[in-house]
């Protein structure tokens, strides 16, 4: 199952559609084309964790854990400020959020303005889907494996050990792995490479 549909399953495209006066298309485009960076960057986080997926379980809820989901669902405004602070976690800098959205707007063609707002929600849904199924909240997709190892795995279509099989990104339509200039399996990386040139 692709990320996209276990979010528009929660109502989470729903609820960012209503909230920002677009159409659940638009916004189904604009997830799935900011989606492989996002994920991208949490591996990255998982990595760099010292003690791995535990710790990068620790740091969802040092985010706001299964909150993040719950305040985009809210039918109230969503604090977009918990989504910046996540952003800045999985990402670093700003200038990569730019960057971000506008090679999101490039493969789909939407606003970058558009993306730029949906981009912090999006991480709450993601950072919070995550820490509500590390905590037995939620179900894993199919095909994710056990665990928030085997489900960022199979979100980023690495598939867990075990030989479970995954859509190159995710069934992204190969974003993540067009973004992926070195092959590496994360696209974060050339990202970042490209906002530090772009900053130069």
């Amino acid at each position: 199952m692709q990320i996209t549909d276990v979010l528009a399953q929660m109502g989470g495209l729903q609820s960012m559609a209503r909230e920002l006066g677009v159409s659940e298309r638009q916004v189904e485009s604009g997830a799935a084309a900011l989606l492989p960076a996002i994920l991208g960057g949490f591996k990255r986080q998982a990595k760099a964790q010292p003690t791995g997926l535990e710790g990068l379980g620790g740091l969802l809820g040092q985010l706001g854990g299964g909150g993040l989901l719950e305040e985009v669902l809210a039918p109230r405004p969503t604090n977009v400020n918990q989504g910046n602070d996540v952003l800045a976690q999985i990402f670093g800098s700003k200038d990569v959020s730019r960057t971000v959205a506008q090679q999101a707007s490039a493969q789909s063609g939407l606003d970058p303005a558009l993306l730029k707002k949906m981009l912090p929600m999006l991480a709450m849904l993601v950072a919070g889907f995550m820490a509500k199924t590390q905590g037995g909240g939620a179900a894993a997709p199919a095909g994710g494996g056990g665990g928030l190892g085997g489900l960022l795995g199979g979100l980023l279509g690495g598939g867990p050990r075990g030989g479970a099989t995954a859509e190159p990104a995710s069934g992204l339509g190969g974003l993540a792995s067009m973004l992926d200039f070195d092959g590496d399996g994360n696209p974060l990386d050339d990202i970042l490479q490209m906002a530090g040139k772009a900053l130069r």
